[in-house]
């Protein structure tokens, strides 16, 4: 019982911080792209538009952070078995996470907070891209040290039988976390571009500002095009590494219970999600497609479930090594169908910008403000795919999950801080949505007040301008 509220726990603030992060480095980069053209162009309104989703991603930063820092205690509260097992592996990218990625990041986030009318126009750009760029920092190092327990490399076996690292660059140039830290940081973009393209649809559905957010859907569109492509074709890659190293996932994704070659995908099934139960009625079966996305050849051959589990039980012992197959079958298509959306909308968009009708197309517009929603679907839906299928392992082949929690927690204990940690999340979420609309809905006048602020002759903001800051 104390091991599955553990799990439920690490889950619940895992997926609550992982709606913050991608917000954050694609807001980030975003910002920063805004201000660069500022900077080249010396048009004034591209720094407002800058300053405006500045403002939205110090919101996001700011309860984002909290919810980050209650993950890496439960490391050491719930599952303390796992840290001392892992700690000779998982100190060092975590410590360059901290003490590297997250300084620069906050440290550089509070001079551009500060720098308006103080730093140089180009030093204080330089400040802006420092943010996004630490923000993708800590991103690589969280990445290196999940992969790193999706595929274990680098390290040997010490006297007491725990890992300890000797070599890490092999970290770096793990198969998993390679494509694993492109696919979120694409996703992070995605996610960026869908919440700039929401708020800019939403101020030209209602004439109001219509230059400015016409300007900001526009760059919104063109990094979301490129990047939602790339991301497909990234994913796709991605499963072709998992299938190698983690054959269980794949299969687990399609609910494949017998080893096939050529296999099919199916668009939708029911049934066939358990053990018991492993017949299933495929909707459109989709010849080849599975075998694409799983070797990245016509005909592959994919190992069943079925198949898998007795090789695993004679290699590791007896247990169930199957992970629970509906959740991975529905997040692959939640993430991959929602994806499709995402790239038929965003050509879309590209089609109506070119025929200059981008401010007054009210479907495309309309549609825009609900997308929104869509990022963090497929961003949950790919969390729950990658982590779930690991099970039941903590880290692959070395610790299973149930061999992993605090045996002095109790299960009360969890209950318990469970609890409270939902309830402060939800306030912290309904804290976060309100001030993230209120300000999206406010914010340019307010913006534009900020900007008009005097300064002295000296070009240093006023004692008004700094309090406002």
């Amino acid at each position: 019982m104390a091991n599955d509220l553990a799990r439920w726990q690490f889950a619940t603030t895992s997926v609550y911080h992982f709606f913050f992060v991608p917000v954050t480095i694609g807001l980030a980069f975003l910002v920063a792209v805004l201000e660069t053209v500022w900077v080249r162009t010396d048009d004034p309104e591209y720094k407002r538009m800058t300053r405006f989703f500045g403002t939205l991603l110090l919101i996001n930063v700011a309860v984002g952070v909290v919810t980050g820092l209650v993950q890496e205690f439960e490391f050491g509260m719930n599952w303390s078995t796992y840290s001392k097992f892992v700690g000779g592996v998982f100190g060092a990218p975590l410590a360059m996470e901290g003490l590297a990625a997250f300084f620069l990041e906050s440290t550089f986030l509070g001079l551009w907070l500060f720098g308006w009318n103080r730093l140089p126009k180009r030093v204080h750009l330089a400040t802006i891209w420092a943010v996004a760029i630490g923000a993708m920092l800590s991103a690589l190092f969280i990445l290196i040290a999940n992969s790193w327990m999706q595929h274990p490399v680098g390290y040997r076996m010490n006297q007491q039988g725990q890992p300890v690292l000797k070599n890490i660059w092999a970290l770096f140039v793990n198969p998993t976390f390679v494509w694993g830290y492109a696919h979120v940081i694409l996703a992070s973009l995605i996610t960026g571009c869908l919440v700039v393209l929401a708020v800019s649809a939403w101020y030209l559905r209602k004439q109001e500002h219509v230059e400015p957010f016409h300007r900001t859907a526009k760059v919104a569109l063109i990094v979301l095009i490129p990047t939602i492509v790339i991301q497909l074709s990234v994913g796709n890659q991605l499963g072709v590494i998992e299938a190698h190293y983690q054959p269980m996932k794949i299969a687990a994704a399609e609910a494949q219970w017998d080893s096939c070659k050529p296999c099919s995908f199916s668009a939708l099934q029911t049934g066939g999600f358990g053990p018991t139960h492993q017949s299933a009625n495929k909707i459109i079966p989709i010849p080849h497609l599975l075998s694409i996305l799983a070797t990245g050849t016509w005909g592959g051959g994919v190992t069943g479930l079925n198949q898998l589990q007795a090789q695993y039980q004679k290699k590791y012992g007896p247990g169930n090594y199957i992970p629970n197959v509906a959740i991975q079958y529905w997040s692959m298509r939640t993430m991959a169908y929602l994806a499709t959306l995402v790239l038929l909308y965003g050509l879309w968009g590209a089609w109506i910008l070119y025929r200059g009708k981008l401010r007054t197309s009210r479907v495309f517009l309309w549609l825009g403000v609900w997308l929104v929603i869509t990022p963090f679907l497929m961003n949950t839906a790919g969390w729950l795919l990658t982590e779930s299928g690991r099970q039941p392992w903590i880290v692959q082949g070395l610790q299973k999950t149930v061999n992993a929690n605090s045996p002095a927690v109790t299960a009360t204990d969890i209950w318990i801080s469970l609890s409270v940690f939902v309830l402060i999340y939800i306030l912290l979420g309904v804290i976060d949505l309100v001030l993230m609309l209120r300000y999206s809905r406010r914010g340019l006048a307010q913006a534009d007040a900020e900007a008009a602020e005097p300064t002295s002759p000296a070009g240093a903001a006023t004692p008004a301008t700094a309090l406002t800051y």
